[in-house]
């Protein structure tokens, strides 16, 4: 040991020894010698080499590493042991290097043997350098250079290395004896010895035992068993021998190879599983690199270790392995990404499933190929497969085409076609559950699903869809229904408008209006169908008063379909266009020298007529009125394509239109070929501003023939040119050989040039008559905004005309026409509006007319012009306008009649115009239509502007009287005309033609009550007919009046129809013939004498004052006789003559007297605003009103109309033809006016209320005659050979014979007129045939319900109701029915009879559901009420509703089962027995429904006594 004097830490040289030699001595592996030196020297996994080879060539071997010599300077280290004291290790390797030439020794200068000269104590080597590994031999310079101190070192201690592994090509025994040589020369140095067992982690049990045993023979020898591989025990070997050189250091504790390899590989393992960590939590990307993943964690303890332990060469390979898994798991998102949006695209471009549902998988990628976008979802890589290309580190989403082509794409889609097989289902499932809930009628709106499920749990949709489906079908559901609700409620509030536009503008509504209001919609059920959603009504309620009390089109309920909206577009639109058109005439002179005339006949009689033109011309010239015209001819058969052209007429640009015609069969052709070309010219107008077509009828001598045919033919001819407007040119008197004469041929071309010459005056550029903001009258046209109809149709008899132009700017609802009117051209300001627009300039503006539009099918839209007509003053004429889609409308719905009949009653009794647009019609949009209405508002021009200036005047002073006075009586002629709609007018100044907008020979009825204008057609049924226009009409026409219609042939078995129906039609008829009206004296000429309706008297010319009570008289049909009515309104008016009247008024006494309102003109108006007042006030006082009470509203008892809607109804137009009471006998009048004169007897007690009897759901009084079969008890009606009342069986075979195909059988009403004459016929004689009188089907089954409705009971007797409703309840089918059977035996005798008889012919009926569409249930709606007729103001009655329906229904379906013996019938559990809801749902369950159902109940307030008619005279 080297002692140093100095403070330095001592050094010690210790001398690594073992077998070594050649090949054949040591095998060809070494005993671990330099891995030994090199794990202790330098300890880092980095610095340690496993390779340390001995064979060196003799460059190397005499290099300054190995220095010629036989031993490695391995270089030093320090060591701090355990006791703080610091100490340097010099390590030598002696080993025996091998001549890379001949694998003998290296020759060096010390020639001693292996064992000698690894014993030796004191090395010298001068400039030796340090050892580090093979691959340092030669390059010397490349690594750190360090030389051995001083070049000799004094060796201190030995380690003897001894190979315990299984060894190369050695012998354990021959490593042994080598030992023990070289132990033995060692020992002589007297040196400390530590043995190193190398290899131990491939030891041979048995050789580290044999090594125990030579260690343990041995004195103080060490063993350590160490692995220089492993890195265990290498550092503690050296520490051992340390400690015995130096005694004052502790004594190291050596443990087992095993136990300190456990030791080392926790710690390895704690140290990689850190490093682990900290690479994935640094590492994040697997594009990055090992070089900048070394940057950043360089410094950091858990790399540091790692490197130490294991190396960077492990460090890379985790970190290469972290890359790898980042990379994989970067694919398979991007795999579970592609397959994840695979199924979306497979829903995008393989969504059709019968396009699908067949295909193979290949088959189905084909179709992805070959799809249009395609490009837009997938990529095709030209790389496969796609996780080995670089389109996986690409942001491109789009799925590779490739990943088709794996199992999991193949999966994907055919999950794909069983999620479109499931949905499928699902969707059925979920429209079958919507249906079933659309069946389930008890659901009201608000109704939670909690209430509702209950009632379709058995359903198979219910059960097959999931309970999140169950309640998004039902709340969509619930929407439908919520919605419907809000409309039908926003619509009812437009119904009552009268209750609302009383208000005034701007105000607010006081307490006592909105009890009124609510009180008023109570009795709705569209009210009370949102009674789960009182919020939402009431804010509707509120939100629609707010409306009508600031109207404006910004707050319009209809928002974009508001009528100011819509007109202001259609003005801005079409005015431009017309205004740009005007410039694109092709005609421009009135001079016109050439004519291009057009000839239109069937059969060559149009070519006949031009070869007969050019027989009367000179080279086509034609000389007329001293002037010479060149004519063009066209000759057209009525059955030409040319007809059929859109370019026919730009292109031969005709002047006229000569149509020929010799029999009823080409008239009918001329007339629809008229009709196609004017529709075209009609649609040319509105594209190019192309003038109109003057047409010419001409009728055609027949020479061939006797000329009996030739009256038929004028007349016809005559119509239809009064109809079409135009010219007809008659067979001149004479006998003449030819077809056409020169005359006729004249006759039509002055005609055509006369259209032409009105044509060019209304195409001129229009002079300047005044200023531009000057108008002659101002007229406002108001319309319901949300009309089913569009604005074009209103506007379109101002557009389509050539005098229109636009207002004043900033006036976008205004247009302004230039007419003649008069004498002269006037200009006229219409203004469009809509009725809640129009209310402020009602008010405030002065208007010379209202034209107010109203929709036949919508009942808000006459409630709004009703409420709007009555504030407005009675010097204001007023047009009034239907509109419906077609003519037929009127005869085929029954509503739309009720609503035309209202409005044309209307105008009669306000004297007003009423005529009719059809939207389906071409023949309606002209001008002319208003003409009269214009004619009569010049007329009145004074009056209406003087009354506007006395109006604003009396605004501004002090209020002068009330307007209640009753006017002077407004009727004093016929009723109004029906001006009619023609498309092509040649003189602005011409009255409309006298035929009806109805068709062309039937004229919508003025008065619901003139049955006398209405014939019967060849099948029975009624319809009205023209009468010649009288009054102020009359004066305006310049056609002449129409010869007289051929008459009818005479029907058989008319007779048997009312005896007064027919004197009616017989006096209408002979009105027809009826000379124009003059001043007229007596009663018997009066022309309507024989009409059953209240005229006023002053219509009846009387020379005498009347009473100031009989405004209205009523004539007698058979005697002549005047009933006098009371005058509801009070009031004195005195007698007017008859010369000078118009419209009813004396004009002077008109100028004089202060306006009144149209709501006291009309019975209609007035009764419609005073009926919310009666019910309010009625419903405030309540029941109990005493004889005082009564006697202070005595004034108001006689009110007739008013007050009596049920002998006298308020709404007389409802009637209309249907109205028995117009036809009735006047002597049966008479006798029901004095036997209901009888005093009534005092009023009985209050009676409890459980002991109220139910109220029949029809009251008796629906019918208007004595009549000794109806509505007398059943048991009167039947014997014991006829158990079944002979009107019953009749009704019930007819319909079964003749009606088993009708659809909507006992749904559809018929016509009510009908249902009451089958009555009274049968009243008269009971063995009419129905067959015979051809009645309507629907008619006779009107008639057979009505027959029951007049019962004094019920046929199911109420006594029996709270037994069947429990019945309803009964769960089980089967015992429901047993039950059900047990009561029906409860029946009397009769009523059974009868009920089994009507259940048969029902059940029958609904055998042919398929034609009919009416099934048991069907049914059961329609005849419950008729059979149990309940009273509806009981609530218990509204709580047992649909359970009543669900009984009748059960009756009907399993008839057999009740009354004929059968079994059960199967199936009959469905819709015939819904399943019964619980008590505490009833109520709710139909509540809803019973108003759909069901009319309001009447208020027994309403009824009142008959009017005591008097005589007059």
């Amino acid at each position: 040991m080297a002692r140093n004097k100095d403070a330095r830490p001592p050094s010690f040289a210790v001398s690594v020894v073992g077998l070594s030699g050649t090949e054949k001595e040591k095998g060809n592996c070494g005993v671990g010698k330099s891995c030994l030196c090199n794990r202790y020297i330098r300890p880092n996994a980095d610095g340690y080499y496993s390779e340390h080879t001995s064979v060196l060539s003799t460059i190397d071997f005499g290099g300054r590493v190995v220095n010629n010599d036989h031993f490695l300077y391995w270089g030093e280290v320090s060591h701090r042991g355990d006791d703080g004291l610091d100490c340097k290790i010099q390590v030598i390797e002696q080993t025996e290097f091998i001549d890379d030439q001949t694998f003998l020794p290296h020759r060096s200068t010390n020639l001693q043997p292996y064992t000698k000269r690894a014993a030796a104590t004191k090395l010298q080597s001068a400039e030796k350098l340090m050892y580090i590994c093979t691959d340092q031999l030669g390059l010397e310079q490349d690594f750190d250079q360090k030389q051995m101190p001083d070049g000799k070192l004094n060796i201190d201690g030995f380690v003897l290395c001894i190979d315990v592994s299984k060894g190369c090509n050695r012998k354990f025994d021959d490593q042994m004896k080598f030992v023990n040589s070289l132990y033995s020369h060692i020992v002589k140095s007297k040196k400390p010895i530590v043995v190193a067992a190398t290899k131990c982690d491939e030891c041979v049990d048995q050789h580290l035992r044999d090594l125990h045993a030579f260690v343990a023979g041995k004195k103080n020898l060490l063993l350590i068993e160490t692995s220089a591989r492993s890195n265990v025990n290498a550092e503690v070997c050296f520490n051992a021998l340390i400690q015995q050189l130096d005694k004052t250091r502790g004594k190291p504790k050596t443990v087992s190879y095993l136990e300190a390899y456990k030791v080392q590989r926790q710690l390895v393992a704690s140290v990689t599983d850190r490093f682990e960590k900290l690479i994935v939590h640094t590492v994040r990307d697997y594009h990055v690199t090992w070089k900048a993943v070394i940057n950043n964690l360089k410094g950091q303890a858990d790399y540091d270790d790692f490197i130490t332990l294991e190396g960077s060469r492990k460090a890379l390979a985790t970190f290469t392995k972290h890359i790898a898994q980042l990379k994989q798991e970067h694919i398979r998102r991007r795999r579970e990404e592609y397959l994840t949006t695979l199924p979306k695209t497979l829903n995008n471009l393989l969504n059709n499933l019968d396009e699908v549902e067949h295909l193979s998988w290949p088959e189905a990628r084909s179709v992805i190929r070959n799809r249009p976008d395609f490009q837009y979802w997938f990529v095709v890589l030209e790389q496969t497969p796609w996780d080995e290309t670089d389109h996986i580190a690409m942001s491109d989403r789009r799925i590779p085409f490739d990943l088709l082509d794996t199992p999991d794409g193949e999966r994907i889609y055919h999950n794909h076609v069983q999620h479109l097989l499931s949905e499928k289902r699902r969707v059925e499932m979920k429209e079958r559950f919507k249906k079933t809930l659309d069946r389930v009628h008890f659901i009201s709106a608000g109704q939670p699903w909690e209430e509702v499920m209950c009632f379709v749990m058995e359903d198979e949709a219910y059960k097959y869809i999931t309970e999140s489906d169950r309640r998004d079908v039902y709340c969509r559901h619930q929407q439908e229904i919520v919605e419907r609700a809000k409309e039908d409620f926003q619509e009812m509030l437009f119904e009552h408008a009268e209750l609302f536009y009383d208000l005034d503008l701007n105000a607010t509504p006081s307490c006592d209006k909105m009890s009124e209001i609510h009180c008023v919609l109570n009795e709705e059920p569209r009210y009370r169908a949102l009674q789960k959603l009182a919020p939402d009504r009431e804010s509707l309620l509120l939100k629609h008063i707010g409306f009508v009390y600031h109207p404006t089109k910004e707050t319009c309920l209809s928002g974009q379909n508001c009528v100011d909206l819509k007109v202001e577009q259609v003005l801005a639109n079409r005015l431009v266009q017309l205004d740009h058109g005007r410039s694109n005439l092709y005609y421009n002179s009135a001079n016109v020298d050439k004519i291009n005339l057009c000839l239109l006949g069937r059969e060559g009689l149009s070519q006949e007529l031009a070869n007969e033109i050019r027989a009367q011309s000179t080279d086509d010239e034609y000389t007329l009125d001293g002037k010479i015209y060149e004519l063009e001819l066209l000759a057209v058969d009525v059955n030409s394509t040319l007809l059929f052209s859109h370019t026919w007429v730009a292109t031969f640009k005709p002047h006229g239109c000569f149509c020929v015609f010799n029999s009823i069969e080409s008239l009918n052709c001329i007339g629809d070929c008229i009709g196609r070309i004017r529709a075209e010219m009609a649609q040319s107008r509105r594209e190019r501003f192309a003038q109109p077509l003057p047409f010419v009828l001409i009728l055609a001598n027949q020479r061939d023939s006797v000329c009996k045919n030739i009256p038929i033919l004028r007349h016809q001819g005559q119509q239809l040119a009064n109809k079409l407007q135009c010219t007809f040119v008659d067979v001149p008197p004479g006998a003449f050989p030819r077809k056409f004469t020169e005359f006729q041929i004249k006759q039509g071309l002055r005609a055509a040039l006369d259209g032409l010459k009105h044509s060019f005056d209304v195409l001129a550029p229009l002079p300047s008559i005044k200023d531009m903001s000057e108008t002659d009258l101002r007229i406002v046209m108001c319309a319901m905004c949300w009309d089913p109809f569009s604005v074009d149709l209103i506007l379109s008899p101002f557009l389509d005309s050539h005098c229109c132009s636009a207002g004043q700017p900033g006036q976008s609802n205004t247009l302004i026409l230039d007419k003649i009117i008069g004498d002269s051209r006037r200009r006229i300001q219409v203004t469009v509006l809509s009725y809640h627009t129009a209310i402020g300039v009602r008010k405030d503006e002065l208007v010379h007319g209202y034209i107010l539009v109203y929709s036949a099918k919508r009942k808000a839209s006459m409630a709004t012009l009703r409420a709007f007509l009555a504030e407005v003053q009675d010097v204001i004429p007023v047009q009034m306008v239907a509109i419906t889609d077609s003519q037929a409308d009127f005869f085929e719905n029954d509503a739309i009649k009720e609503l035309m009949t209202e409005g044309e009653h209307i105008a009669t009794e306000i004297a007003a115009k009423f005529t009719a647009l059809y939207s389906l019609s071409q023949y309606h949009r002209q001008t002319e239509v208003f003409t009269p209405f214009f004619n009569e508002v010049l007329e009145k021009k004074p009056n209406i502007e003087s009354s506007f200036l006395f109006d604003s005047s009396s605004r501004e002073g002090p209020a002068g009287a009330g307007e209640d006075v009753f006017p002077t009586s407004p009727h004093s002629h016929s009723p109004a005309y029906h001006n009619a709609y023609y498309p092509e007018s040649d003189d602005d100044n011409e009255a409309p033609p006298p035929y009806s907008p109805i068709g062309d020979d039937v004229q919508l009825l003025p008065t619901p009550s003139e049955r006398a204008k209405y014939r019967i057609d060849l099948e029975g049924n009624e319809y009205p007919v023209h009468s010649t226009p009288l009054g102020e009409h009359e004066r305006n026409h310049k056609v002449p009046p129409p010869v007289r219609p051929k008459p009818l042939l005479p029907k058989p078995n008319v007779k048997k129809l009312d005896p007064n129906l027919l004197k009616t039609i017989e006096a209408g008829m002979r009105s027809n013939r009826r000379a124009p009206r003059g001043p007229q004296h007596g009663g018997g000429e009066d022309p309507e004498a024989s009409d059953n309706y209240a005229d006023p008297v002053d219509t009846l010319l009387r020379s005498r004052a009347l009473h100031n009570d009989d405004i209205y008289a009523v004539p007698d049909d058979a005697h002549s006789r005047l009933v006098r009515i009371r005058n509801s309104f009070g009031g004195l008016h005195g007698p007017h003559g008859g010369g000078d009247e118009e419209n009813g008024f004396d004009r002077k006494s008109q100028a004089g007297r202060r306006p009144s309102k149209y709501k006291h003109r009309s019975k209609i108006l007035f009764s419609k605003t005073k009926a919310y007042q009666r019910r309010f006030q009625s419903d405030s006082e309540g029941e109990e009103s005493g004889p005082a009470t009564q006697k202070k509203k005595k004034g108001r008892a006689h009110r007739g109309s008013e007050e009596d809607p049920l002998l006298s109804p308020a709404d007389p137009w409802k009637g209309g033809i249907d109205n028995p009471a117009i036809t009735s006998d006047p002597e049966q009048e008479d006798k029901k006016m004095k036997k209901k004169k009888t005093p009534k007897t005092p009023k009985e007690p209050k009676k409890p209320k459980s002991s109220k009897p139910p109220k029949p759901l029809y009251p008796p009084t629906r019918r208007t005659w004595e009549s000794n079969y109806f509505g007398v008890p059943l048991q009167n009606l039947v014997t014991a050979d006829r158990p079944i009342p002979l009107f019953i069986d009749k009704c019930v075979d007819y319909i079964e014979r003749t009606g088993l195909t009708t659809e909507g059988l006992y749904r559809v009403s018929g016509n009510k007129t009908d249902q009451d004459n089958i009555q009274k016929q049968f009243d008269q004689d009971h063995c009419i045939d129905f067959v015979a009188m051809d009645v309507a089907v629907n008619a006779a089954a009107g008639a057979l319900k009505a027959f029951f409705a007049d019962l004094p009971d019920p046929l199911i007797p109420y006594s029996l109701h709270p037994e069947l409703v429990e019945a309803a309840k009964i769960v089980d089918y089967i015992e429901r029915l047993r039950v059900l059977k047990e009561i029906v035996k409860k029946f009397p005798s009769v009523n059974y009879q009868v009920f089994k008889y009507i259940i048969t012919h029902l059940n029958r009926v609904s055998q042919h559901s398929k034609s009919t569409l009416m099934t048991a249930d069907n049914l059961s709606i329609c005849f419950w009420p008729t059979l149990m007729r309940p009273d509806f103001e009981n609530k218990d009655t509204l709580s047992t509703t649909k359970l009543n329906q669900a009984v009748v229904e059960s009756f009907i379906v399993q008839s057999d089962y009740f009354f004929h013996g059968a079994e059960v019938a199967e199936g009959g559990g469905g819709e015939g027995a819904p399943p019964p809801a619980p008590p505490q749902h009833c109520h709710s369950m139909v509540e809803a429904l019973l108003p759909l159902q069901l009319p309001p109940p009447l208020q027994p307030q309403q009824i009142q006594h008959p009017l005591h008619h008097e005589p007059l005279i």
